[in-house]
């Protein structure tokens, strides 16, 4: 008699012989969120995507991801405010990512290896003018051009870079950097012109098929003071501006500062660099209504900046200032008091913020806001079509990265006007929460402190202050970050799903889960490190 071999069919995995995922009341699904990093940038830069890069040491791929959205990372890094380190998840953990450190650190070796942008392979036939080579300008310039538009600055100055040339002092941003970079977006193909001021929009915009204004808020503001005929009152836009000649101005040997922004700030530190001994700042409200940012109100009192608060000016004449003491009152407004005092100075300046010149569309109807500024629509358009407009000339936040924001998103709809067509803005995902993080997997790490120049050197000239940071540094920085929200192929759902419901889909594939077997216990999301699975009630 003949035997046939014995045949048995075995399911793969003993714990898969059953389905369950008729047991679910709720079922995993893997999620894309928004990192807070990301949702609080105003360049709208992908931070979370180019920090993957750096901290593999891909750090020509990261600048490439960087710049899709930012094209001046070195200037950035540098005097960019960074709110995204302040929303960063990490901050709840030990301490924020130092982001804006990995991205000068990015800038700083791409100059140093000479890294340029693609040119576009088309070119539109479009022409499009922009008015003012300050980072709105620039950055619509550079935006612009790589969707092959032919693009041209008309600026009123001797050389490009608006307030980041003429209101950031050098210790701050050293002008090699400046003119790397701009140097990086020309070379696209735009064009420059310099000492062309714009004095009628309409008319300038003849032969263009489209225009920006990016003119920056460069007029100060003014505040009457009383004074003698000997008194020395000047502004600190002027001030500002009047390093980058050839003759530094003569300020004194003391020398008082009106006002609590940056630039009351950035004024008297470079008063002291000017040989000043004392530099006053006097203030109408106290240190913590100071909308100086505290860093900088730090580092000016390490160089020996004076503050004086609750004080406001009431006379200048003859190398004395008269100053009357103020109080809040229930409602925080500064309400005098009657109290004077009397305080010697050489010179006086008024650093009370800045307005826009609005000459140029003097002509055109309907521009103006009712704030100050121009006014425009959520694509960054005036009343009249075709002419667009950001940066400090429009009613928003005046810092560089939000300029360089409006540039990039005046960029995109410029590009769908030129087309004949509407921009769309990509809808964005949830954000990520610290709450969903599984930070049990993360160690501490301590964040890398950039190094100062010591603050006794700082006064003898303008070499920059903060310093940058190494390739090591830099790297261990962006390993820091927790990839908030977005899987990175950690294998921990693999490992831990106890039903082998997890499916890998090979490298940069991420997983699927096989919810024929998925029982709905939720330890894949629970145990995910970054939060990027959801559970969600089952359909019934």
């Amino acid at each position: 008699m003949e035997h046939k071999p014995f045949a048995i069919t075995l399911d793969v995995g003993s714990s898969r012989a059953n389905h369950t995922g008729s047991w679910r009341s709720e079922r995993p699904v893997y999620a894309d969120h928004l990192p807070p990093c990301n949702a609080a940038c105003p360049a709208g830069e992908d931070i979370q995507g180019w920090l993957y890069f750096a901290e593999e040491g891909r750090y020509r791929e990261a600048f490439d991801s960087l710049t899709v959205n930012n094209p001046m990372p070195a200037v950035m890094g540098r005097v960019c405010y960074h709110p995204c380190e302040t929303a960063c998840n990490r901050g709840k953990l030990d301490s924020a990512v130092g982001i804006n450190a990995v991205e000068r650190f990015l800038g700083d070796e791409a100059i140093r290896q000479n890294w340029r942008f693609a040119k576009p392979s088309t070119q539109t036939g479009k022409r499009v003018l922009i008015v003012g080579a300050g980072p709105s300008g620039l950055s619509a310039a550079y935006h612009l051009a790589r969707r092959g538009h032919a693009v041209t600055i008309r600026d009123a100055g001797p050389m490009p870079g608006g307030m980041m040339r003429f209101g950031i002092p050098k210790y701050r941003l050293p002008r090699d950097v400046l003119d790397a970079e701009i140097a990086r977006i020309l070379d696209l193909g735009v064009t420059m012109e310099l000492n062309t001021k714009v004095d009628d929009i309409k008319a300038a915009m003849q032969g263009f098929d489209a225009a920006f204004l990016a003119i920056g808020a460069q007029l100060a503001k003014r505040a009457y003071v009383p004074a003698g005929e000997g008194a020395r009152i000047l502004d600190a836009v002027s001030v500002l501006r009047s390093m980058e000649g050839a003759e530094a101005p003569k300020l004194g040997r003391r020398v008082v500062v009106y006002g609590g922004g940056n630039t009351a700030i950035d004024v008297a530190r470079t008063a002291r660099r000017l040989g000043a001994e004392e530099a006053l700042i006097v203030y109408r409200r106290t240190r913590d209504r100071m909308p100086a940012h505290d860093f900088e109100v730090e580092e000016a009192v390490d160089e020996g900046v004076m503050l004086k608060w609750l004080s406001t000016i009431k006379h200048m004449e003859d190398g004395k200032i008269t100053v009357e003491r103020m109080q809040l009152d229930d409602k925080g407004f500064p309400q005098p008091t009657g109290t004077l005092e009397t305080l010697e100075a050489d010179s006086l300046i008024l650093a009370l913020g800045q307005d826009v010149d609005l000459g140029l569309i003097k002509d055109v109807p309907g521009l103006v806001s009712e704030r100050g500024g121009i006014d425009v629509d959520p694509g960054m358009m005036t009343k009249l079509p075709g002419l667009f407009a950001g940066g400090d000339a429009v009613p928003a936040e005046r810092t560089v990265t939000v300029a360089m924001g409006h540039g990039k998103k005046a960029a995109a709809n410029i590009d769908a006007w030129l087309r004949g067509q509407i921009f769309e803005q990509p809808a964005k995902h949830t954000e990520a929460a610290f709450e969903k993080l599984n930070t049990w997997y993360y160690t501490d790490a301590p964040h890398q402190v950039r190094a100062k120049l010591d603050a006794a050197r700082r006064v003898d000239g303008f070499a920059e202050v903060v310093q940058g940071l190494d390739a090591d540094t830099a790297l261990f920085e962006a390993r820091r970050c927790l990839s908030c929200g977005n899987c990175f192929e950690c294998d921990n759902c693999y490992g831990v799903c106890p039903d082998n419901a997890i499916i890998k889909l090979g490298a940069g594939n991420r997983y699927r889960i096989d919810t024929d077997f998925c029982k709905g216990c939720g330890l894949c999301a629970a145990e995910c490190p970054c939060g990027a699975i959801d559970m969600v009630p089952e359909q019934i």
